[in-house]
């Protein structure tokens, strides 16, 4: 089943493109079924990339998805169109009160941004305190991952002596957990990170249960043990080029310290095309995620998932 956006949503026309089955508003009306109504809360500057990287991950599920998008309020972003912010973004006074069945909380810029210095950090805080009622499932992503872990937990981010730059080997930890149905023992993703959480801080949470960990030991999924609330580090919804684009972008800035994405360009050249070694892990966390713990797990059915 497709995902429901507007129709004048820009990925509507590069969704379609790849044949990615998408609803319009007018033709989801006029079906008898109730779609899982998720929220995205995209502080990425880059809005409509995000978008569209979301958007196409949400899609490989039979499930229909209503989809809407959160800004906020308190920091307006400069990178997007505002006439694309007002069309397709509402505010959180403007949703406050619905629930949606699950949400998912993006990245954002501030590696070294400590969250209280954030423009928009009260703002969030409020946001992911009114998850625990009116969401019931929440996907915290990158700087959404580490925020979450340190405003629900008190868990604290430090920087990395060296940014976590390219395409990884994982571990899975709990190999017959339904988020890991139909992924190999190992899987790939990319990081783009220049903060760490320390593994033992969130093994000590009574709550949470890590799930993976880039082979080298640094925290890539954990989740509650209630399944209410996941934390992923890895960005296994990028597209090809990602990467190359931060790069080039780090190298037009004279960072001549930015090093090359690891395992990411052919022979190291980054005049070559990388090959995605990830796109299949992207499909199974976001299909898996809504299927076992947003859609099979509902607040009027909650299962047992583990």
């Amino acid at each position: 089943m497709p995902i429901r956006i507007p129709d004048s949503l820009p990925a509507h026309a590069i969704l379609e493109a790849e044949n990615i089955f998408v609803m319009t508003e007018h033709r989801a009306m006029h079906q008898d079924i109730r779609p899982l109504n998720v929220l995205i809360l995209n502080l990425m500057p880059t809005k409509i990339i995000t978008e569209t990287q979301l958007l196409r991950k949400l899609s490989n599920t039979p499930l229909q998805i209503c989809v809407d998008f959160l800004q906020t309020a308190s920091y307006t972003s400069t990178h997007t169109d505002p006439e694309h912010l007002k069309q397709f973004y509402y505010t959180f006074d403007q949703i406050k009160d619905r629930r949606y069945d699950g949400m998912i909380i993006t990245g954002a810029p501030l590696d070294y941004v400590p969250y209280e210095e954030t423009a928009y950090w009260d703002e969030v805080c409020k946001i992911m305190e009114w998850t625990k009622t009116h969401v019931h499932c929440t996907f915290h992503l990158c700087w959404g991952a580490y925020a979450g872990l340190y405003y629900h937990y008190g868990i604290k981010k430090f920087d990395l002596d060296k940014k976590l730059f390219g395409i990884f080997p994982h571990q899975i930890l709990k190999k017959t957990s339904p988020l890991f149905r139909g992924f190999n023992d190992e899987f790939l993703a990319p990081h783009s990170r220049a903060t760490d959480v320390n593994v033992s801080d969130v093994a000590a949470v009574p709550e949470l249960e890590i799930m993976a960990l880039t082979k080298e030991g640094s925290l890539a999924i954990a989740k509650t043990k209630d399944s209410r609330q996941f934390f992923v580090t890895c960005h296994a919804e990028y597209d090809a080029n990602t990467l190359a684009l931060e790069y080039n972008r780090d190298m037009e800035k004279g960072l001549t310290s930015v090093d090359l994405p690891i395992n990411y360009f052919p022979d190291d050249d980054p005049t070559k095309t990388p090959v995605v070694t990830w796109r299949s892990t992207g499909q199974l966390l976001y299909s898996n995620w809504l299927n076992f713990y947003v859609y099979q797990s509902t607040p009027y059915d909650i299962k047992d998932i583990k």
